[in-house]
């Protein structure tokens, strides 16, 4: 049997990475687990505390807070609609125009993918994006959270990229059966596609779920508010008691907005990542596929 001997310098070289990458881990998980641990802890705690992993004094007063009424679920669900269909919408556009564009005898493809490689360089900018969705009568409608947004230009190019990839004898071989175009594209590419799809769904949903700002101009109505939005009131008037808290105690609301706001990116960070573990396997073999050749 075959041994594999390293030199001293490969050694060295190996833990040092090691040692990198851990420290890059902590760097980036510690601060999180800070946060989790706030959320849980009192007002006193926080101030006298820098910096804790376990707290010392375990409350749920923060969380009592933000789950008082019905409000937050209710802003729940606007969010995971907006990105369930939203991302359902985004892979729509994205995949169908990407397979259009991979096809070489398409008329007027290399005039269109210089407009998508324009309008990743200029855009219109804020106050024009808000004319149009209004001109299209999108104002307090979710369709406005999804549609302006459809297509992301990079991602788009990138699946164009892993479709032209593809064997081109797998398609023939269909034709020769009998299948059409999208009989082609939903029988034979998308199931070869589950890498790139995986990976493109997790980051236009992470993009959905995290988005606040287009909600915060196209949505005027609470009802119709999503996580982030209602997030940010609850920190912006947690002085105020927001909702029809009556059952918390008021002067701790006042004394514990520090923990109150941890609370809250707590509630707005853990849903999107409990989704990440059932997309890992696809996401790390796809989140280079398509990226190389052009």
């Amino acid at each position: 049997m075959n041994k594999t001997y390293r030199t001293f310098g490969g050694t060295v070289f190996d833990a040092a990475n090691y040692i990198v990458l851990s420290a890059i881990g902590i760097a980036a998980v510690l601060p999180f687990l800070y946060v989790v641990a706030g959320s849980f802890a009192s007002d006193t705690e926080l101030t006298q505390r820098a910096f804790f992993i376990v707290p010392h004094s375990f409350s749920l007063m923060a969380y009592k807070y933000i789950f008082s009424t019905d409000t937050i679920l209710h802003s729940l669900m606007n969010s995971m609609y907006v990105t369930v269909v939203g991302t359902l919408v985004n892979l729509v556009f994205t995949v169908t125009m990407a397979y259009g564009l991979s096809k070489k005898n398409v008329a007027g493809r290399n005039m269109i993918m210089n407009l998508i490689i324009f309008s990743m360089l200029f855009g219109g900018g804020l106050i024009p994006t808000y004319l149009v969705v209004r001109e299209l009568q999108l104002l307090d409608s979710y369709w406005a959270l999804m549609l302006p947004g459809a297509i992301s230009a990079f991602n788009l190019i990138i699946v164009k990229n892993f479709f032209q990839e593809l064997p081109p004898e797998l398609e023939e071989a269909a034709k020769i059966d009998g299948c059409s175009d999208l009989s082609l594209l939903w029988r034979i590419v998308l199931p070869l596609s589950m890498p790139v799809l995986a990976t493109f769904t997790l980051f236009y949903a992470v993009g959905h779920w995290n988005n606040f700002f287009s909600a915060l101009l196209y949505i005027n109505d609470p009802e119709k508010w999503p996580l982030q939005v209602m997030l940010r009131q609850i920190v912006l008037l947690s002085q105020m008691a927001a909702g029809s808290a009556d059952s918390v105690d008021y002067n701790y609301v006042q004394q514990a907005q520090q923990s109150i706001k941890m609370a809250v990116i707590v509630v707005g960070t853990l849903p999107i990542l409990f989704v990440y573990p059932f997309l890992q396997k696809h996401f790390a073999k796809g989140v280079l596929i398509g990226s190389v050749k052009g």
